[in-house]
């Protein structure tokens, strides 16, 4: 029966548009054009410029052929190139696949192949590899590729494309009309997750996620306008988290930073009054163990949010006492970054730091606008009790999810099971309804903030003539969070050195999926042969393994 509401009551374009974040840059353009937008060394530009940079990239990407659907990957640090790319790009109606710049050729080659990309721009830093991955491409397709210049980038320059970013830029029209998509559940973004096997997967965003998770960003920090947010967290991971489109959004400052060191960090935010800042434990690391001297001067009150390992006790205390107010977030990349927050509460600061340490290492609950996170049972696909003891999986629903995995169906459909993202973390619930992560079960490790397969780390091993068998476990890391530990069972009378497991791990794996640490010796294994890892998982943990 149809609804007396819905009765010559449809949508039309004046009362319903697409949600899409590329209509913040359009608001902030308008109504702060003056306004500082990005600073990048003594680079300095306004938003009523990046904007106009913004629509002459869409405008050149239409005239050399992008349209709808198409994909254009950009290998890219954290520059005003990088920003400009998460509005242009989709402007034109294409997606933009922002590429890891720590892989490795033949990996990035899969990508470019996988996603069928028709345009590719490049850092002068990447071009060696990039060069490399263009030649390893399967596709015949053509494949435009645009050369970035950077006047902070010190080392050679090799020109690998047909033409200049700017230059190509020079050819789009700075009027260019673009169009919100017809469908906000079109695709503006494409990520390669390792996920759990070596192959990577392409997780598909679309409109809608990305602008709702971008809010969902300014509410869990209470963002006010005009931040000032500097670019430690990679662009290339989940656009950011979608923080391009949360800072258009509130029309502030990106800071760029091509390198992620200490003292680019404290002097970035002491020069330009950095308000906020993301990272991998990693990251705030960095500062807490910086030198007093290389501190000094640091404001107060600066917000920093932290994903990828539970922040210590250590860094919890290390971040107070310089005055910084740490969030600590989690999510995957199927959930556009971050979905789940840890937020604080009153009664907390009560409490000794241990135990605010471990109240805030807890992943938390669902962000804003993601409309549920809950730890489930993956057989009976019921909540499990709120007891802080019963194990279950995490899962999510709501916008704050992928639309799926690119040309990978029954990937996809496993993933959605029940109606539920099937994130594969194993946690508990309390009687507060914050979850807490007890295990991995995909074996994935997390050091540095990136994903590493264990599975591609053992698949390389398992290449080595002389070894038998081989598993790759998380070791902690007082630096990383977490670093590939490769415990090796060897055929009967080879003789094989630490050196040269790492050695060859070298050819076939990104530096930072190489084993920091390796141990020899026969694998614990069940009745039927399979290798225990959580035994494995032990002895890293004791410590027992051993650093090359």
């Amino acid at each position: 029966m149809t609804s007396i509401f819905d009765q010559d009551l449809s949508r039309n374009p004046a009362n319903f548009a697409p949600l899409s974040p590329l209509s913040f840059i359009e608001r902030a353009a308008e109504v702060y054009p003056q306004r500082l937008a990005v600073i990048h060394g003594d680079l300095r530009r306004s938003w009523s410029e990046v904007y106009t940079r913004c629509r002459q990239l869409a405008s050149a990407l239409a005239r050399a052929g992008v349209g709808k659907g198409d994909t254009v990957a950009v290998m890219l640090p954290n520059t005003p190139a990088m920003v400009e790319a998460h509005f242009g790009i989709p402007m034109s109606g294409a997606v933009l696949n922002a590429l890891n710049t720590r892989l490795d050729a033949p990996t990035i080659a899969f990508m470019l192949d996988h996603g069928e990309a028709k345009v590719v721009i490049v850092d002068p830093e990447f071009a060696g590899v990039m060069k490399q991955a263009i030649t390893l491409r399967k596709q015949s397709r053509p494949l435009l590729v645009i050369d970035v210049a950077d006047a902070l980038f010190t080392g050679p320059v090799e020109r690998i494309g047909s033409v200049g970013y700017d230059e190509f830029l020079a050819t789009g029209d700075a009027a260019f009309e673009w169009q919100l998509p017809a469908d906000e559940w079109d695709a503006i973004a494409l990520n390669y997750t390792s996920g759990t096997t070596g192959n990577p997967k392409g997780v598909v965003y679309h409109h809608r996620g990305a602008a709702v998770n971008a809010i969902s960003n300014i509410l869990e920090w209470d963002m006010g306008k005009h931040p000032v947010y500097l670019w430690t967290l990679p662009m290339f991971h989940c656009n950011g988290w979608c923080f391009p489109w949360t800072v258009a959004a509130r029309a502030g400052v990106n800071v760029c930073l091509r390198k992620v060191e200490a003292k680019a960090i404290s002097d970035a935010i002491k020069a330009h009054g950095v308000t906020h800042y993301c990272g991998a434990p990693i990251v705030h690391g960095m500062l807490v163990n910086a030198p007093d001297e290389m501190k000094a001067g640091l404001p107060s009150g600066v917000k920093a949010m932290v994903a990828g390992a539970a922040p210590p006790a250590s860094m919890i205390e290390g971040m107070e006492r310089m005055g910084f107010d740490l969030t600590h977030v989690y999510g995957l990349t199927e959930v556009y970054g971050p979905a789940t927050v840890c937020p604080k509460h009153d009664e907390w600061n009560d409490v000794d730091i241990g135990e605010r340490a471990r109240l805030n290492a807890r992943q938390g609950v669902r962000y804003h606008l993601q409309r549920d996170a809950r730890v489930i049972d993956a057989q009976t696909m019921q909540p499990v009790p709120l007891d802080g003891e019963t194990m279950g999986e995490i899962m999510f629903r709501g916008n704050i999810t992928m639309k799926g995995y690119l040309k990978n169906a029954s990937a996809t459909q496993e993933a959605f099971a029940g109606g539920w993202f099937h994130t594969g973390d194993l946690a508990v619930q309390y009687p507060d309804g914050y979850i807490k992560i007890k295990d991995r079960s995909k074996d994935i490790i997390i050091s540095g903030g990136e994903n590493i397969s264990s599975i591609e780390v053992e698949d390389v091993l398992y290449r080595h003539p002389d070894v038998l068998a081989a598993a790759v476990v998380a070791k902690p890391d007082q630096r990383w969070g977490e670093t590939p530990c490769a415990f090796v069972e060897l055929k009967a009378g080879a003789k094989v050195t630490r050196e040269e497991i790492v050695a060859h791990c070298k050819k076939h794996l990104a530096g930072f999926k190489v084993p920091k640490a390796v141990v020899f010796g026969e694998l614990p294994k069940t009745s039927t042969g399979k290798i225990q890892k959580f035994e494995l998982r032990k002895l890293a943990g004791s410590a027992a393994a051993i650093d090359v």
